[in-house]
């Protein structure tokens, strides 16, 4: 995405959506692609987590 102005973004603190980079990069998670997927920021990042973990179990054993 080039131009972060229509990226949509989380606001982890205080907890809603946003189009552009309204909140500090802190608080911050995107850019996604519409306002939909910036709703799920927080579930995609417990299955990304989740991924990446099943991957670091995997490569130990």
């Amino acid at each position: 995405m080039s131009n972060d102005d229509d990226a949509w973004f989380y606001d982890i603190r205080t907890k809603t959506v946003a189009q552009g980079k309204e909140s500090g990069a802190l608080d911050r998670m995107g850019p996604y692609p519409d306002r939909e997927t910036a709703e799920r920021a927080l579930t995609i990042a417990a299955e990304r987590n989740k991924a990446a973990d099943k991957a670091d179990d995997d490569w130990k054993n």
